[in-house]
């Protein structure tokens, strides 16, 4: 029982677990002041709760405590790392697949800094699946081929995803290919030869780039002429994801890419003004997203026409650039529910369901409705009202409307 002066000092609590803990005699007890006064008004019940009449405790002033302890200084951190303010290390705790797994989530960067932490994750990033992105890299042509051929021999693999600038495909075709046999990079899931910077000049991938056939999940070629016999040669068991860019390939070689021989469960293909094909007819039970862009190359076919004769799981249908019109028609796609981005110039992209035809926003037949689009996506120059209210009757089951003014 406490009497009026009197402060109440509670005992601190037991130290927390720690591979080298503090010795609890030298810890300096936590104080805990309150003012003097009667004692009924500072009495507590069994809960903790302030009894009727009672006034909250106010703490004083630290000077009113006589010969107060310094506190301890805090505890170092363990030498495992990632601790929390408990002391206890629940991240080093885990698995090493799970640390793996964490680790090729990150950046190349930071993937290989996690080394830093403390022994324990020394050897988790060479365990780890490699995901070694080249554009986090130096920029210099030299440095960068320096920095991936050092990663590449310090990493045993697997592969996970390897993604490099595609100059380096047309300017350093060796290296890359010696870079793509590496047994840091078998099982490969992911292949990205990004854009960098525009070349005039179109190279044959590397002999190695389709060895990953069997493994590839998602893949990018950009700035490459894919030739009929390469393209005749591939099978993409397990291919996702596939993006064709600013690449060249005959109007037979992009019909054999995307078929279901060669791509058996594509759902989503990106079509970035690639040259060589006027009209892609698309036959795919498996794609769900399709997007696509062209852009005039002097004397060389572009794509001018897309007809999605049997797409039965197709659900988005995206033009992400209208540098030049593509004609769109629309034969079998019950699913599809997403449809952008229309534009109103004269010379806009001309869009066929059925007998119901767009060119542009203009509304040329309507007799039919679209009832499986819910979200639609225009760019305007000049936002008339009537034009868009015209055209959304042929969507009568839309959801969202998203408008882009032009600049």
């Amino acid at each position: 029982m406490l009497h009026p002066g009197q402060a109440r000092v509670a005992a601190a609590p037991p130290p927390a677990a720690h591979p080298h803990p503090m010795d609890p005699s030298r810890r300096a007890p936590a104080v805990k002041m309150e003012p003097p006064g009667p004692i009924s008004k500072r009495r507590r019940t069994d809960s903790g709760e302030l009894e009727a009449g009672e006034s909250p405790p106010v703490a004083a002033e630290a000077s009113e405590v006589p010969n107060p302890q310094p506190t301890a200084p805090p505890s170092p951190p363990s030498d495992e790392g990632g601790g929390g303010g408990d002391g206890v290390d629940y991240i080093s705790g885990l698995p090493d697949t799970i640390l793996g797994e964490i680790i090729a989530l990150l950046s190349t960067r930071d993937a290989a800094r996690v080394q830093t932490l403390a022994s324990r994750w020394r050897h988790i990033w060479r365990a780890a699946p490699l995901n070694l992105d080249g554009g986090e890299l130096p920029d210099a042509d030299e440095a960068l081929a320096g920095a991936v051929s050092r990663i590449l021999a310090d990493h045993p693999g697997p592969g996970l995803r390897f993604c490099i600038p595609s100059h380096l495909v047309v300017n350093h075709p060796a290296t890359v290919d010696a870079w793509l046999r590496s047994p840091a990079l078998d099982g490969l899931q992911e292949l990205d030869f990004s854009w960098s910077r525009f070349e005039w000049s179109r190279r044959e991938p590397p002999p190695s780039t389709f060895r990953f056939a069997a493994t590839l999940r998602e893949a990018t070629f950009c700035q490459l002429d894919l030739p009929d016999a390469t393209v005749d040669a591939l099978h993409f068991p397990r291919l996702t994801h596939l993006a064709l860019r600013h690449s060249s390939m005959s109007k037979r070689s992009l019909h054999t890419m995307i078929s279901s021989s060669t791509c058996p469960v594509l759902e989503c293909l990106l079509l970035e003004d690639c040259y060589g094909c006027r009209r892609l007819r698309v036959t795919s039970n498996s794609l769900r997203s399709i997007a696509v862009s062209a852009q005039c190359h002097a004397g060389k076919p572009r794509l001018k026409e897309v007809i999605l004769v049997n797409a039965p799981s197709l659900e988005r249908f995206l033009y992400i650039s209208i540098n030049e019109a593509i004609n769109v028609s629309v034969i079998i796609a019950p699913k599809l529910e997403t449809l952008g981005c229309l534009d109103d110039e004269l010379d806009s992209s001309r869009l066929v369901f059925g007998t119901t035809v767009l060119q542009g926003f203009l509304v040329v037949s309507l007799t039919t409705v679209v009832r499986s689009v819910k979200i639609l996506a225009l760019k305007s120059l000049y936002i008339k009202l009537d034009t868009i209210i015209d055209l959304m009757k042929c969507f009568p089951c839309l959801e969202k409307l998203y408008i882009k003014a032009k600049k």
